[in-house]
């Protein structure tokens, strides 16, 4: 495994020193540079290109959120770049200012914890493969916002499943009630709260505010990421509109998109940055396939799975399904462009879509779902991706034979295909050009 190269961030020379020499006992870490404010942190990242940033929360100019705000656009021009924040304030707003836009690659310590110990190493290099960390003390100040001697082990327990995100009908079924006894409990939880803001208590004050934002923050991430679960399963659950074990039989297209030549890609690669390029992929992947009212079904490294037509049945699923394995296509190339003026290698995508009948089952419980397609075409489609030159998609005879409107292509086979007894007939579209 190769050496992560690092940046300090920290007013303090002091500091930033002690830093260095702690991490230079630290056989798999590089210290390629330090910064002591918000703009000449900027300016070395984008020269140095570290794989991390270890930061001070508070530096000049103004000594507010300098350190926090500054890696947040250092991650956002470089996707995949981890944090660590040093801080000697044990204050949740600042974890949640910092985990706002997600938790991967995103760690939080006290500075008074990482003199000892290796755990400042061990957080640079969870943050560099995408992992997160967070210091005992912030986990607990954000679990336990309020103070356990104004609450009963009752309204302690509601607040913790509240502050998680958890929904009504789940807590009810935690609890053993109905869904209306936990809205009125935590109605009266929210008046005990207020009353201690009204009472003339900051303390009560600012923590009705953080268990609030801690909310506003879980509901927003919760919305991001039931983006990408199957159709809004979670949804149907809390609803009641279907239940685990339940199966449908639907028609549908199922449409997998596969990068070529991605072994040798990550052979060559430096693991974070292939990361950031997954993201990036996987982004644009997701938001051709929700543009068509498609359901992203799974992410298995570079491969991507979607279907058209379930849970939620459509007409014009094989319509709907080749629009978006184009606009696939087409923002790939436009992703390559760029990836390619910086060094990056680019991703040359082979798509197949099938059409054909599956059955589409919900296997799970209000806490945790899993949506799943079993049937021919779904194994079609993967062996079709298999014959797609990079920027090709390949439909099966069933998927052509669906679309209102006949795209230019190139008709082949019968041809054999591993695992099937009988050979089969498919369809090669090329790319549409950048812009149509």
């Amino acid at each position: 495994m190769g050496r992560i190269s690092v940046l300090l961030a920290d007013d303090s020379v002091i500091v930033r020193e002690g830093l260095r020499a702690l991490l230079a006992m630290t056989e798999d870490v590089d210290v390629v540079g330090v910064a002591g404010d918000y703009e000449e942190l900027i300016a070395r990242a984008e020269e140095l290109a570290p794989q991390v940033i270890v930061t001070d929360i508070r530096m000049p100019p103004t000594f507010q959120r300098e350190g926090i705000d500054a890696a947040r656009l250092v991650r956002k021009r470089h996707l995949g770049t981890g944090i660590v924040v040093l801080s000697q304030f044990d204050d949740p707003e600042y974890a949640v200012a910092l985990l706002s836009e997600g938790a991967s690659g995103c760690a939080y310590l006290l500075k008074d914890s990482v003199a000892t110990g290796d755990q400042l190493a061990r957080a640079i290099r969870t943050v560099s493969t995408g992992g997160s960390m967070l210091d005992p003390k912030i986990v607990e100040a954000l679990v336990r916002p309020v103070s356990a001697t104004e609450l009963s082990p009752a309204d302690e327990d509601l607040l913790g499943m509240v502050a998680e995100g958890r929904s009504l009908k789940a807590i009810a079924l935690r609890r053993d009630t109905t869904g209306a006894d936990v809205a009125a409990s935590v109605e009266q939880l929210f008046l005990k709260l207020a009353k201690q803001a009204t009472g003339g208590r900051d303390e009560g004050l600012r923590n009705l505010r953080l268990l609030h934002q801690a909310i506003v923050d879980r509901e927003e991430q919760g919305e991001r990421l039931s983006r990408l679960l199957p159709g809004g399963i979670a949804e149907r659950l809390r609803q009641g509109g279907h239940d685990a074990g339940e199966t449908q039989r639907l028609i549908v297209t199922v449409l997998i998109s596969d990068v070529r030549g991605y072994s040798a890609i990550a052979e060559a690669s430096d693991p974070s940055r292939l990361a950031g390029q997954l993201i990036e992929h996987r982004t644009i992947a997701s938001d051709a396939v929700l543009a068509e009212h498609g359901t992203v079904m799974q992410f298995v490294g570079d491969s991507v799975m979607a279907v058209f037509g379930a849970p939620e049945p459509q007409a014009d699923h094989a319509d709907r399904a080749i629009c978006a394995a184009n606009a696939i296509q087409q923002a790939q190339v436009a992703l390559n462009r760029r990836w390619r003026a910086t060094g990056l290698p680019a991703f040359e995508l082979g798509i197949g879509l099938s059409t054909g009948l599956v059955a589409a089952a919900l296997i799970g419980s209000a806490e945790r779902a899993e949506y799943s397609l079993v049937g021919d075409a779904v194994n079609l489609a993967q062996r079709l991706q298999q014959f797609a030159s990079p920027g090709e998609t390949v439909l099966s005879e069933a998927t052509y034979v669906a679309l209102s409107r006949i795209p230019e292509a190139e008709r082949f086979g019968p041809a054999p295909v591993k695992g099937r007894k009988e050979p089969v007939t498919a369809f090669r579209v090329p790319a549409p050009p950048p812009g149509r």
